[in-house]
């Protein structure tokens, strides 16, 4: 029988893109870091995210089913860690320091130097274990840029860009 600590160190190799969920609730915004996240389909453009059930952005994104995707670029790895720290603020004190600007369609915060950003409305909710899953329709795409190397995390780490490194 596998233990959770076994299939943490089984998925742990898995490198995936990392990216940012942002949400406005009334007068508050709210994010997290996500490295559970998928496109589903292309037509209609639908993705999904996996949050922590138990995660107060999970009981408003089932309250707020509009909300915004940023996928990160290695540039980013501080904004994603502040993303993901333990008693973090809301976003807009996150993003302070981060160009940004608020989606039109879904009012959400969305950062501007990451890989990509989507805005999208939850279409379907699915309880996975401990984590639910929010299947979303594409409703745009806010901006893309493909002259940046993306934020991967593989092995609970962030891969750093190395290709320079040790070049003069």
């Amino acid at each position: 029988m596998t233990t959770s600590a076994d299939f943490v160190e089984a998925v742990a190799g898995f490198a995936t893109g990392v990216v940012v969920l942002t949400v406005r609730d009334g007068r508050d915004d709210l994010g997290t870091t996500v490295t559970s996240f998928m496109s589903v389909s292309l037509d209609p453009p639908m993705v999904v995210a996996s949050v922590a059930t138990s995660s107060y952005l999970a009981e408003v994104l089932n309250r707020q089913d509009r909300w915004a995707a940023t996928v990160l670029s290695a540039g980013q790895r501080a904004l994603a860690g502040r993303f993901a720290a333990e008693g973090r603020p809301g976003a807009r004190i996150l993003l302070a320091s981060e160009p940004h600007h608020r989606g039109h369609l879904s009012d959400a915060l969305i950062p501007e130097s990451g890989q990509s950003a989507l805005e999208c409305e939850t279409r379907q909710t699915v309880e996975a274990g401990d984590h639910t899953l929010f299947i979303a329709g594409v409703l745009s795409t806010d901006y893309i840029t493909r002259d940046k190397k993306p934020l991967i995390r593989v092995n609970r780490r962030y891969l750093e860009d190395r290709s320079s490194a040790g070049r003069r």
